[in-house]
């Protein structure tokens, strides 16, 4: 039994900006917990309303998840996101640099 949990980022049209978190829900619930601002008037994504999935990458353990969340972070980088969500190979290439321990 795999245990799945996603790395996602969302992108919001309204206020051109990205935000990167990982969860154990499923990406869309986790997209309308972020639209619905579940999450608080104080949060950053409590800003728009208009938020979509850009891109999801699943994981089969939470601390690769959130692994990927940071270096994502880290990365600083629209055209990175970009990059990744247009090249699945890159995607597998992120994981598995990042599943090493």
């Amino acid at each position: 039994f795999k245990m799945s949990c996603w790395t996602y980022v969302i992108y919001s049209p309204n206020i051109d900006r990205f935000y990167i978190g990982s969860t154990k829900e499923t990406p869309e619930d986790r997209l309308m917990a972020h639209n619905n601002r579940v999450f608080g008037g104080k949060s950053f994504t409590s800003r728009a309303k208009d938020w979509e999935l850009f891109l999801v990458i699943e994981g089969n353990n939470i601390q690769i998840c959130r692994r990927i969340e940071q270096h994502l972070k880290k990365m600083k980088s629209r055209k990175y996101l970009c990059r990744l969500r247009d090249s699945p190979e890159k995607v597998e290439v992120l994981k598995e640099m990042l599943a090493r321990p």
